[in-house]
């Protein structure tokens, strides 16, 4: 089930590698431990089976997907020098090759010039923008949709920042009308979009944040973590195609390649339209900087030490896959799409159970139909169990129930265990049939109590 074929290719990257410094005297340093290598790597192995199948279609709970062989095999390939981006000094190669791998990020949102970086993940990247926004913007309040991240609270926390949540209409994308009313404070320095809610995969109405911001002149961030890539495909909806049309127009964006661009964890993104905010990263270091004039990516980062495999391994995928609309990364996105809309179109069809709205991107939400919010709370939590002892494995989530519209149902509660699947595998498109038909055996032993 392991793709293992590419090992071969590997072995043979290495003795390219490895001729790069042949004009060194030759060094065999002893390896501890070495006796017991083969012993300790089967023991990690066993532990290693304790996990679902994140890398099978038939893992649709999660946002986890296994990284494309190419990104496995080049992070790996410059883990035998280990670079560190922090600084030229550490990662001179891989320094250069994040510089490159993050301007075709920029250019795919429309950007040229640019400043930006690679993070640990969307955390550490989402903290940075609202770090320059809090610089820039001193004393004024962070606003975010209530499906966007619980991490814009939490930084906001940290930042000493404050932080609002807006309401969302029945799709979980902000309410605009919300939004300008409390515009009129005149209080807000910064309004983050979702392009891509992590809940639901909804994509919050960009262009009309645009409109407002040129009233109220206040920042946008893109929180794209998880949907920025998808600017690329030609399957969207009309108002999640103008969300991405728009995105190039933002103050700072966030992406993770360890999402959908086929990256081990960790690999986020921050970029920022302009270079000048490059200013607010200043600092002075007696050790770390000494070899070259040029500006480091230790400059104008919050984090220092940073792995140069990420940036290795972002950069060889980004040759391989070029984030080129109508090519073959795009079209893989399109098919995620495709799945979700068949499998949200088998469940809006099917009296068992309650549609959400319709997917924007590749998640899909949806409940078993019941007398009672907390009735179908309950029989999501019990279909979630019967589907993963027949190896689907699908997500729960607790959202508004005012997301899932019947007449039948009873709402006794604010809030509705759902269920959620994420298909953001290109293969789940071919394997849709197979996860309808183990979803409805499922349910139809849970039902039948």
């Amino acid at each position: 089930m392991l793709e293992k074929n590419s090992l071969d290719l590997l072995r043979q990257a290495l003795g390219k590698l490895d001729a790069g410094f042949s004009s060194l005297p030759e060094n065999q340093a002893a390896v501890p431990g070495i006796e017991h290598l083969a012993e300790v790597l089967q023991a990690t192995a066993e532990r290693l089976r304790d996990n679902y199948p994140y890398f099978h279609p038939l893992y649709a709970g999660q946002m986890l997907k296994p990284p494309h062989p190419v990104a496995r095999l080049a992070y790996a390939l410059a883990q035998w020098i280990n670079p560190n981006n922090h600084a030229l000094d550490g990662g001179r190669a891989s320094s250069a090759m994040e510089k490159e791998a993050v301007s075709e990020l920029a250019k795919m949102f429309g950007w040229t010039e640019h400043l930006g970086h690679l993070a640990s993940g969307g955390t550490m990247a989402n903290l940075e923008a609202l770090w320059v926004a809090g610089q820039l913007k001193p004393g004024k309040t962070i606003l975010a949709s209530e499906q966007a991240h619980y991490t814009h609270h939490r930084i906001s926390n940290v930042l000493r920042l404050e932080f609002e949540a807006v309401p969302c209409d029945e799709n979980a994308r902000m309410d605009v009308r919300v939004l300008e009313r409390r515009l009129a404070k005149g209080d807000v320095g910064t309004v983050v979009g979702t392009m891509g809610a992590t809940a639901t995969g909804s994509v919050d109405p960009l262009p009309e944040i645009l409109r407002l911001k040129e009233k109220h002149g206040f920042r946008v961030h893109c929180d794209a973590a998880y949907g920025g890539y998808f600017g690329l495909v030609n399957n969207l909806g009309r108002e999640a195609r103008a969300a991405f049309d728009g995105i190039g127009n933002a103050d700072s964006i966030v992406i993770d390649p360890h999402k959908h661009g086929l990256q081990p964890y960790g690999c986020g993104c921050v970029i920022f339209r302009d270079p000048g905010v490059g200013r607010l990263y200043r600092h002075d270091s007696p050790y770390t900087y000494f070899s070259s004039k040029e500006l480091h990516l230790g400059e104008i980062s919050l984090e220092c030490s940073r792995p140069g495999a990420a940036a290795v391994a972002l950069w060889a995928t980004q040759k391989l896959l070029p984030l080129d609309k109508g090519g073959e990364f795009a079209k893989g996105l399109e098919g995620c799409r495709e799945a979700a809309l068949d499998f949200h179109g088998r469940i809006a069809a099917d009296s068992r159970f309650v549609a959400g709205f319709t997917p924007e991107l590749d998640i899909v939400v949806f409940a078993p139909q019941a007398e009672s919010v907390s009735e179908a709370s309950a029989l999501s939590r019990k279909i979630f169990e019967a589907a993963a002892k027949r190896n689907l494995h699908l997500a729960v989530a607790e959202l508004p129930s005012a997301f899932f519209e019947s007449g039948r149902m009873r709402k006794d509660k604010e809030s509705l265990t759902c269920l959620r699947s994420v298909l953001m595998k290109p293969e789940h498109r071919d394997w849709v049939g197979r996860i309808w038909e183990i979803l409805s055996e499922a349910t139809d032993e849970v039902l039948r109590g």
